[in-house]
């Protein structure tokens, strides 16, 4: 199970959140999030992990050359992808609301990614609503498209279980749920919610 702590902010949730098994965390470039981090800041963070954790740039509508730039200066991983941003140089998570992902099912053989993050649409966000879909839905796009699935939205403990049952994806992503405010995690629930995540058996 991949478990990706979204909007990490500084060393001490990095680390902590790498202490209770995630195997990614999400550093995001886009200025207009309140959980904007510069690549320099997310460089220093980025080399004080463990080589096993995934560390995943998240960009919107961004060009290739800026991601690559940014990928390289702090030493990403993977590049998660929402809006026009495009990258061809990392793995990519094409990030989509649920309801896009459904219109957009049989062109997605034409894109190249590693896998699909579908989150709750929002008319003024892109990630970070704290607000769930109907997880089978997420399965059905998995069905279709034959590619891996991480859901995202709402998740927390108390219902991340019921979310993994449902939707069957490849991984999770979490951000609001366990915040004290946007860009510092609760260390509690965080804790709660990777042990919930990776105690889930099908």
């Amino acid at each position: 199970m991949m478990v990706k702590i979204c909007g990490i902010t500084n060393r001490d949730d990095a680390l902590a959140a790498a202490e209770y098994g995630a195997t990614a965390i999400g550093l995001n470039f886009y200025r207009e999030s309140p959980r904007y981090i510069s690549p320099t800041g997310a460089a220093t963070i980025a080399a004080m992990l463990p080589i096993k954790i995934l560390k995943v740039g998240i960009f919107v509508d961004e060009p290739p050359d800026s991601v690559t730039k940014t990928a390289i200066r702090v030493g990403l991983d993977v590049a998660q992808l929402h809006g026009g941003a495009h990258c061809s140089s990392l793995p990519v998570w094409r990030a989509l609301p649920i309801c896009e992902a459904r219109m957009r099912v049989y062109s997605f053989k034409d894109e190249l990614f590693d896998a699909l993050l579908l989150d709750t649409p929002s008319a003024t966000l892109h990630g970070g609503t704290g607000q769930t879909f109907r997880w089978t839905l997420a399965r059905e796009v998995a069905e279709r498209t034959r590619t891996k699935i991480i859901i995202a939205g709402g998740l927390d403990e108390s219902n991340v279980q019921t979310a993994l049952a449902e939707a069957q994806p490849w991984g999770v992503d979490i951000c609001s749920r366990i915040e004290i405010e946007p860009g510092r995690k609760d260390r509690q629930k965080m804790k709660k919610f990777i042990q919930a995540a990776l105690a889930f058996k099908l």
